[in-house]
């Protein structure tokens, strides 16, 4: 019998739980902020990491974020986009058209987007800070891609995991998931069990007392 893979066993979680597990072990990979920007569904994959910042000259430059999108092979990628100018988009729809060509999970973005209804349309998922309909273009532009980005006082490596939902965005560092990943299970095992406990009629008070959330770091109290 095969065993789920590891995005499999993170999307069977939350960011709620995935960050409770992230406290557990202080790991950063919490944000704050970055939300659906339309009534998409959860997202789990590996970053592909993007790095943007304002463009200083006239030059004209390839539009930011196509060659990333263009390179793309695997199908379990999550744009990861940093560096975004508060009301300037940095991803819109002709973008989103070619993300889902290439099997891309979905973006998230440090920023903002336009078009929202184009991404909207053919399903793709987006979360962000925002919409906005102020273009990118000659005032934004791709810095750096597949290095380490810090988005929402988070640093992301590429090929970090990623679990965004209707409650925000979290990241896992790759050389952690495994911790992660055990840990997030025993919770959510745990948190299901006070669940059940409390429409039995044992006390709220008692259930969530500290003592109980303490327990769910210790194997042998499940």
């Amino acid at each position: 019998m095969s065993t789920p893979s590891q995005l499999d066993r993170l999307a069977s979680l939350d960011t709620n739980t995935v960050s409770d597990a992230l406290d557990f072990l202080n790991l950063p990979g919490a944000t704050f902020g970055i939300r659906p920007l339309w009534d998409c569904a959860k997202i789990v994959g590996r970053a592909s990491t993007i790095q943007l910042g304002p463009k200083t000259d006239v030059k004209p430059s390839v539009h930011l974020i196509t060659p990333v999108v263009a390179q793309i092979q695997a199908d379990d990628r999550i744009l990861v986009i940093a560096g975004g100018i508060d009301g300037i988009s940095c991803w819109g729809d002709i973008l989103a058209n070619a993300a889902a060509a290439k099997k891309v999970r979905g973006s998230v973005i440090d920023g903002v987007s336009r078009d929202i209804e184009g991404s909207e349309s053919i399903g793709y998922p987006v979360f962000g800070r925002g919409v906005t309909m102020i273009s990118a273009r000659n005032r934004v532009v791709q810095v750096d891609s597949g290095k380490p980005v810090k988005f929402a006082s988070v640093v992301v490596n590429e090929d970090d995991y990623v679990i965004a939902d209707r409650c925000g965005t979290v990241f896992v560092p790759a050389n952690r998931i495994e911790e992660v990943l055990d840990l997030g299970e025993r919770i959510a095992r745990r948190q299901d069990g006070m669940v059940q406990a409390v429409r039995a009629g044992r006390s709220v008070e008692e259930v969530m007392h500290d003592k109980e959330f303490e327990a769910i770091n210790s194997k042998e109290a499940e």
